[in-house]
């Protein structure tokens, strides 16, 4: 078997025509059917011979003959029958080929020798021009073995028939001499012409290999984006939800490749759906905002990542779904997408279970962190709403009223409500929460709150992972080493991870080992493993690409052009089923063109030279070649002026035309057929025009010339490989009927030369012009036949790989796209393309200024009854608002704001994260602080949308922004669903601005304030206010009608 790693080449790969599965293609494709289509020539002109035979001779004469081709009958039967039951039979392809020629071989010279003293020139001409022509096209020869054989055969008929003719003769010497020039002219246009039909099918089956195997490759490809474009959208997007937003990704694509309307209503596409009876979890980290601060932003991601994918694997073993992380907030719900009866007691197992994990965490690691559960089963609205930075969430008051349960919680403990409690049954013991001594809100909504007692405090063992004297030694360490060094003993994976380790494209059985396409890798782990990987991983591809190649040859073998069971072909006349592709084809550009009819032109030549050896020099010879010399010259001068014009100094405007004419020759089908006719017309009756007609005076050796010449016509039309299969056949049908007509009337002058009874039939012209006109025209029209269906499978394979690569740059749009979605376009880079890093990705930042906008009348606006679908059309609305803010991203004044997430309905933007860390003190300070000028204009257009949106809905609503800018920790965390976040104590008071600020205003920090007014905006001073874990702090509102003519010079 090849080696397979010689498959997988690109377009500037080295691959080379001695390939083993080229030539196993080549050999299914075309060696193989050719030689069955020769064989089964031969065996119906073998057969023809026998009857003529016992029709018109005497058996006990001509034994040698009748003996030679009996033998050469079976053995060809033989070998068909060999071809046609084993195609194991590759390896003895060449043994038959030269077996084949020895037969024809000795076929033609038992007829030339069958009788002593009774030699011609013109004797079996046509059959070893027949050798020779199909040494070249249908046996399996090298180029290089077909002309030295094709010499041989040639060589060997004028060498022997010139001794044997020049002993026993007693013809003159210079009609003997021009009888073998005539014959070494038409040898000779028989080997170029096979040369060039040989050198053309050639590169046509290795271009046509070259784009099988490249739409293969395609398709394998395709089938990778396809498992990666799947495994994208489900690391955002539950399955139940992501295939229709798929589908509706690829309408847009299509939408906006025809430059069609991007909606077709006044609403944007809603994916969000209800669901009843779920559990809901909240979840948070006490005490990590203290120990954030003190991490490096490495830190910072990877303990995120290793927290969060714990938690991730308990949700997956109690079968609960994570919705989002905020911060160092998780939250999510069991009994979706499909309802589960015990969705409460997976939300209190879970609840239990992170305890416990980070109980695990303090003991191990001896730092001050716990968690806090809140849950409530109640209903949801999930889905994803907006246009970018897509997040599967979840909406309703019993969503609300378990971030409440989460707040008013008590560390280290699972807080449930009644509701909760009454579907737990008595799974747990529980106690009172006293959840309205905390919280005012579950206090006026008179909620019972209880703390679930964990079945595990009860149990007197340590449990301890560390011992406490490695405790006692790590505390030298700061308190964020330990806890990394600690969580990265879990080994949670990677973000992206997943998208590593595909299948096989060509099963669905999982692999240890997952592959990864060359274009698009994703992250992975360690550089030496990485590159092992790399090459495992490609190789297997190959192998799949060798798999499907050799699938397609098989069913290349088991499709062929006479037995019409394809889904591309309609039957016998092998017209596309598609009604488009047949079109596409019939107009589709030949570019060899202009070399038919250069071919065509040698063949009158030799023609000409013929004529002028054999026949009497007579002024209507001259004046009829030179009329048709006229005519090839002109089609040769309309094909290549363009060449002709280079040569030529002057240039003259009719010039100009005839090139321009000229360029569309091998384009316009109505300007090739025309000349195409015209030149394989003219060389057809100029074969024969000159035969004088009811003349008894010319002999046998001239009628049999003009017959050569013929059959140099009809090889003058096979040449024109890729003009219309039905137009050869039209031309060579109504030559050989007129051929036969004209020569079955002839008056010949030696009558006795047909009447010798014991001479053998092959030595008699006219019987065998007629069977060597009847023998070209068969093999030249299966051969066109055969042609066709290589020009149809090249064009189908072409369109094929141009459909194909056209879904496979749709599916590498989809995937952008997608990960846009996931991920900024800077940090997507990060993971994708040729310089893509394996390492976690974080990234701190000294001037990110961020941005908090809540719509807070959605929450009273936001009611569930029947009026509006228990919520749905509720928030319908929010996704108008928030896909109305998404589209203020796309107008180039906001290319740097970066949406980060929704959090309800409020919207989280951050601008300055896209400038590369380290250059923002190169800049000068307007330029440095410039993004924080184009936020505040970006808050004051989501407060004019807004505007524009209460208009249409009849509403009153209205944006509180807090704004605020300073270092951040950029990084993206959690290995199923990756999220791209920021974190730091500037989020945290940008938060805190909003949710202190005013409706309609945007407070700002002292800080932010004084920048805004060096880029010339007005800001008002609110004064103290109190801010959650910050104490007092002086904010300032932006004077928005200012900024709105401040925004224009900024722009």
């Amino acid at each position: 078997m090849p080696a397979k790693g010689k498959y997988f080449f690109n377009e500037n790969d080295d691959c080379r025509i001695s390939d083993p599965l080229y030539e196993k293609y080549r050999y299914t494709s075309q060696q193989h059917p050719l030689l069955l289509l020769l064989l089964f020539i031969a065996i119906i002109f073998w057969t023809t011979l026998i009857i003529i035979f016992f029709v018109t001779d005497e058996a006990h004469y001509h034994l040698a003959f009748i003996i030679a081709v009996c033998a050469a009958l079976v053995i060809f039967a033989v070998m068909y029958l060999l071809l046609c039951i084993e195609s194991l039979f590759r390896r003895w392809l060449t043994l038959f080929g030269v077996m084949i020629w020895i037969c024809f071989l000795i076929i033609g010279y038992v007829s030339l020798f069958e009788k002593e003293n009774d030699y011609q020139l013109w004797e079996q001409v046509p059959f070893f021009l027949f050798i020779i022509f199909t040494v070249y096209t249908m046996l399996p020869f090298g180029m290089r073995g077909a002309v030295i054989i094709s010499v041989l055969s040639a060589l060997s008929h004028i060498i022997v028939l010139s001794i044997m003719v020049s002993m026993t003769s007693q013809e003159n010497k210079e009609s003997i001499l021009f009888q073998l020039l005539a014959n070494a002219v038409i040898f000779l246009c028989g080997n170029l012409m096979g040369a060039f039909h040989k050198r053309q099918m050639q590169v046509a089956s290795w271009d046509l290999y070259r784009y099988t195997l490249k739409c293969i490759q395609v398709r394998m490809k395709l089938k990778i984006e396809k498992r990666q474009q799947e495994n994208l959208l489900l690391s955002i997007l539950p399955a139940h939800i992501s295939m229709e937003m798929k589908l509706a990704i690829i309408e847009r694509l299509k939408e906006t490749n025809d430059n069609r309307q991007m909606h077709d209503n006044n609403f944007h596409s809603l994916y969000v759906k209800r669901h009843q009876n779920v559990s809901i979890l909240y979840a948070d980290i006490v005490g990590f905002t203290r120990l954030a601060s003190d991490c490096s932003p490495k830190e910072l991601v990877v303990m995120l990542n290793e927290l969060f994918g714990k938690f991730d694997q308990i949700a997956k073993e109690n079968e609960c779904m994570r919705i989002k992380i905020l911060g160092d907030c998780y939250y999510c719900v069991s009994g979706l997408p499909v309802s589960l009866p015990v969705h409460a007691r997976n939300c209190v197992k879970m609840g239990l279970d992170m305890c416990e994990a980070i109980k695990q965490v303090r003991e191990a690691t001896g730092v001050d962190i716990n968690m806090r559960v809140g849950i409530h089963s109640g209903n949801v609205l999930c889905g994803v709403i907006g246009l970018r930075k897509w997040q599967y969430d979840v909406w309703s008051h019993d969503v609300s009223l378990a971030n409440r349960m989460e707040s008013a919680g008590v560390p280290g403990r699972v807080h449930i409500t009644e509701a909760t409690l009454n579907h737990l049954g008595k799974a747990y013991e529980v106690e009172e929460g006293n959840g309205h001594l905390r919280d005012p809100y579950l206090e006026s909504m008179n909620i019972k709150t209880y703390l679930v007692v964990d079945p595990r405090s009860k149990q007197c063992v340590s449990n301890n992972h560390l011992p406490k004297t490695r405790v006692n030694d790590g505390l030298k360490m700061r308190a964020s080493v330990r806890m990394t060094r600690y969580l990265e003993s879990w080994g949670a994976a990677r973000p992206f991870a997943h998208l590593n380790h595909r299948e096989s494209v060509s099963s669905d059985s999982s692999s240890s080992q997952g592959r990864r396409r060359k274009e698009i890798p994703l992250c992975s782990t360690g550089h030496q493993r990485t590159s092992d990987r790399n090459s495992s991983q490609k190789g297997r591809i190959e192998e799949d690409i060798y798999d499907e190649m050799m699938s397609t040859i098989e069913g290349l073998s088991s499709t062929n052009p006479w037995c019409g069971k394809s889904d591309d072909f309609c039957g016998f006349s092998l017209i596309f089923a598609e009604p488009g592709l047949e079109k596409e084809y019939r107009t589709i550009p030949i570019l060899k063109l202009k070399s038919y009819f250069a071919c065509a032109s040698f063949v009158f030549l030799c023609i000409f030279l013929i004529q002028m050896f054999i026949m009497p020099k007579t002024a209507k010879l001259g004046i009829s070649f030179g009329i048709v010399a006229v005519i090839i010259v002109l089609i040769l001068f309309v094909c290549f002026a363009e060449k002709c014009m280079k040569c030529c100094s002057e240039q003259r405007p009719f010039l100009h035309h005839l090139c321009a004419i000229s360029e569309k020759v091998e384009t316009m089908p109505l300007l090739r057929l025309p000349l195409a006719v015209i030149a394989i017309g003219a060389l057809l009756i100029i074969a024969i025009f000159n035969l004088p007609f009811g003349n008894t005076t010319q002999s046998c050796v001239e009628e049999t010339y003009y017959a050569y010449c013929c059959i140099l016509g009809f090889i003058a039309c096979s040449v024109f490989l890729q003009m219309s299969f039905e137009l050869k056949v039209l031309l060579l049908s109504i030559a050989v009927t007129v051929y036969l007509i004209i020569f079955n009337t002839l008056q010949h002058k030696n009558l006795s030369f047909y009447g010798n009874s014991t001479r053998l039939f092959t030595k008699e012209p006219r019987i065998m012009t007629n069977l060597y006109l009847v023998l070209f025209y068969i093999t030249l029209v299966l051969l066109a036949k055969q042609i066709d269906y290589y020009c149809r499978l090249d064009c189908l394979w072409k369109n094929k790989f141009k459909k194909e690569h056209e879904q496979f740059e749709t599916m590498e749009n989809v995937n952008r796209l997608l990960l846009e979605n996931v991920l900024p376009a800077h940090v997507a880079a990060y993971f994708i393309g040729e310089k893509r890093n394996e390492d976690w990705y974080h990234q701190s930042y000294d001037c990110v200024c961020v941005m908090f906008a809540s719509v807070p009348d959605f929450k009273v606006f936001y009611t569930e009854c029947d009026v509006n679908k228990e919520g749905l059309e509720c928030l319908r609305l929010l996704n108008e608002i928030i896909a109305d803010f998404d589209e203020l991203l796309l107008k180039p004044k906001f290319s740097g704001v970066e949406k980060i997430k929704t959090i309800g309905s409020t919207y989280m933007a951050a601008a300055g994260l896209s400038v590369t860390p380290g250059q923002e003190n190169n800049q000068d300070k307007e330029r440095q602080h410039a993004h924080i000028g184009i936020m505040v204009e970006y808050g004051i257009a989501l407060m004019s949308k807004l505007d524009g949106i209460n208009r249409h809905s009849f509403n009153n609503f209205r944006l509180r922004i807090g704004i605020n800018h300073g270092p951040v920790i950029a990084g993206v965390i959690g290995a199923r669903k990756p999220q791209y976040d920021i974190w730091g104590n500037t989020v945290n008071v940008a938060s805190r601005m909003e949710s202190t600020g005013e409706l309609g205003k945007i407070q700002v920090t002292e800080e932010t304030s004084k920048i805004l007014q060096e880029l010339g905006y007005s800001c008002e001073c609110r004064g103290l206010i109190n801010v959650k874990g910050k104490g007092e702090l002086r904010t300032y509102f932006v004077c928005t009608e200012t900024a709105k003519f401040q925004g224009m010079g900024l722009n």
